[in-house]
């Protein structure tokens, strides 16, 4: 009896479109023919007779279409009989569906204590079935449905990873697929590297610019340990992967390295963790204790800030400062200048048309004195947001200055159509006193007897006048001209010729 035999696809099972690809089926050494079939097909797909004393056989594709995205087995046949068939293995393509690529991110570190737990989120703006995810170029878990979700209006899935261990290690991304083809893949997201950490001491992350920060100002994050590690490495929640640094020695005996982000951006903004490792070592040390950085001025409005009962107080009293806003925000955060501290946030709650926090201080010393103030955390959700305050809470000096501008603006408009009114009434009179003075000069006659109709002693005047004689000309040429073309009750033709007139007389 032939043995089960085994079969894989080389360099992978998950094959780009138009790449290359081998099927190996490998058998009993007695194997005489190898077959491997396609699911769905009513024939092999192919046979190989093995070269003598191999005991696999060799099915190639040179280049991969659609088409062969499937499931495959094979199985072998001697004068013995047929063989079991193999297990199944899955042909994937990728990169069939490439305008949108779907993101990966580690929640929360791309760095894993062992034994914590971490998990992957791959999120993509297209609406596929199922996302999956890969690890080293083959499938890590079971896909996951994708599911909608309105504060980021795209589709995500969440990929659980309890345990972790040093063999989690390695590069993961995450694909998108219909369940109609699911054998066809999108294009996959960008690499994510995971690491593990172990055991050694944390180090530490600060910043002598403080954690609130003006855009365009610079900052230099610093990670340093009394550990002697060979390198450091800074992380940004939600980022794909780590910043890599060098380490400097301090005097002290301290390990030390310096991370330039700036000059700052709101993209700056967010919560940073720093890594050591020595070089012998694939294992990160235990993360340090985050780091908020926040950018101000991203909001088109800033808090209030009160003090109750009033700004001096005595020693051992308590304090409590009023945070107020009328637009909505989620959270106020309270920061003292020139303070180490980590700065307070709190939820906002809504009060009295306003939305407030109230940060209280119990016995107040003097190491509590200076300058305090308050940026705000503003979450936004659904797809008519905006960071912008909201147009019914405008203030009423913006609202008259538009109405000012519009009234001015029907006011100047009535004036024009007006005069243009005015301008056509006048050269239409004009035009007809003008008619009738004419008709009534080809009427006129000398007296009987005389030689010449008095149209020859008007003759007479326009030579006198040559000037007069070349305009009433021109303007009974002009009258000719249009006359032929529109009728002498047209409105047109009275604007025409009116400018006509206009125009040679000025």
């Amino acid at each position: 009896t032939l043995h089960k035999p085994t079969i894989k696809a080389e360099p992978s099972s998950m094959v780009s479109s138009g790449s290359a690809v081998t099927i190996w089926c490998e058998g009993s050494l007695d194997a005489e023919i190898y077959f491997l079939h396609k699911e769905g097909s009513q024939k092999p797909w192919g046979t190989q007779t093995p070269e003598k004393p191999e005991n696999k056989a060799k099915f190639s594709i040179p280049s991969v279409t659609q088409q062969h995205g499937g499931q495959y087995h094979c199985y072998c046949y001697s004068s013995t009989g047929w063989s079991e068939r193999s297990d199944t293995l899955e042909l994937v393509l990728t990169g069939i569906y490439y305008y949108n690529k779907p993101s990966l991110t580690a929640l929360p570190s791309p760095v894993v204590t062992s034994g914590g737990n971490m998990t992957l989120k791959c999120v993509s703006q297209d609406e596929y079935s199922e996302l999956i995810l890969t690890k080293d170029d083959q499938k890590f878990l079971s896909s996951q449905n994708s599911q909608y979700i309105h504060s980021i209006m795209q589709y995500q899935a969440l990929f659980s990873i309890d345990h972790v261990t040093p063999d989690h290690r390695g590069t993961f991304r995450c694909y998108g697929y219909y369940n109609q083809t699911p054998h066809w893949w999108s294009v996959p997201s960008e690499p994510l590297e995971i690491h593990t950490s172990g055991l050694s001491k944390k180090p530490s992350l600060l910043t002598h610019q403080g954690q609130i920060l003006d855009p365009g100002k610079s900052l230099t994050l610093q990670c340093f340990s009394d550990i002697n590690y060979d390198r450091f490495a800074l992380y940004k929640l939600g980022g794909a992967d780590f910043i890599h640094h060098g380490v400097q020695w301090t005097q002290s005996g301290l390990s030390l390295a310096s991370f330039t982000l700036g000059p700052v951006s709101s993209s700056t903004g967010g919560q940073y963790r720093c890594y050591g490792a020595h070089n012998l070592s694939s294992a990160w040390s235990a993360s340090s204790d985050p780091l908020d950085i926040l950018i101000t001025g991203q909001l088109r409005f800033s808090p209030s800030l009160s003090v109750k009962p009033n700004s001096t107080v005595h020693s051992g009293d308590n304090v409590t400062l009023l945070c107020q806003s009328p637009y909505k925000v989620d959270t106020f955060i309270l920061s003292k200048e020139g303070a180490d501290q980590q700065p307070q946030p709190l939820k906002s709650k809504f009060q009295v048309e306003e939305f407030q926090a109230e940060f209280s201080m119990s016995a107040v010393t003097s190491a509590l004195s200076g300058t305090y103030s308050v940026p705000v955390e503003l979450t936004v959700s659904g797809p008519n947001s905006s960071s912008s305050p909201p147009p019914s809470r405008l203030l009423p000096t913006a609202g008259l200055e538009r109405y000012l501008k519009a009234l001015v603006g029907v006011s100047v408009g009535f004036l024009l159509l007006l005069f243009i009114l005015i301008f056509l009434l006048l050269q239409q009179r004009h035009q007809r006193k003008f008619r009738k003075d004419a008709q009534k000069d080809t009427e006129l006659q000398l007296p009987a007897g005389a030689a010449e109709p008095v149209t020859r002693d008007r003759g007479s005047q326009k030579r006198s006048n040559p000037a007069a004689a070349t305009q009433e000309e021109i303007l009974c040429e002009i009258k000719r001209v249009l006359g032929r073309e529109m009728s002498a009750d047209s409105a047109l033709q009275g604007w025409w010729r009116g400018s006509g007139v206009f125009a040679i007389w000025v």
